[in-house]
């Protein structure tokens, strides 16, 4: 479990950067608007952390569907955490009356940020990747014909 969290969790700093990086990439020099950057770079950063997850983390477990329907279900999880992240925050500003920058940071970017990965890591080990199966028997060495 171990290595699985470390992989999911590099997987997911290297989405972070893509995300973040593209983002400011596409408001500034790249000229888009906020929510079209953010859009692009959120599905940049999803695909980055499919890649990691599906190529290192889980690669050793064989998908049962498609990858295009692997990637759409990691997607939705991934749209999840976002919508975790939100209500975090609406709870917080709106709800709670904690109006203030740091509240916001706190109850978005902190607590939103780890209930949404904690679903994101369940959601990807559960319903993308699956559980591993058993392993196959080992087939033993062909003899040389002589």
């Amino acid at each position: 479990m171990r290595s699985e969290i470390l992989g999911f969790a590099l997987a997911g700093a290297a989405a972070y950067a893509v995300d973040l990086g593209l983002f400011v990439w596409l408001r500034g020099p790249g000229g888009f608007g906020p929510l079209t950057a953010k859009a692009l770079s959120f599905l940049a950063g999803c695909t980055v952390a499919y890649a990691g997850n599906a190529l290192g983390t889980y690669r050793g477990r064989a998908p049962s569907v498609s990858r295009a329907r692997q990637y759409g279900v990691f997607f939705a999880f991934n749209v999840a955490g976002a919508v975790v992240q939100l209500l975090c925050l609406a709870l917080s500003h709106y709800l709670l009356g904690l109006t203030t920058p740091r509240a916001d940071v706190i109850s978005g970017a902190g607590i939103g940020m780890a209930l949404a990965t904690a679903l994101r890591f369940w959601g990807t080990r559960t319903f993308v990747f699956g559980r591993p199966g058993p392993s196959p028997a080992p087939v033993p060495p062909r003899e040389c014909a002589r």
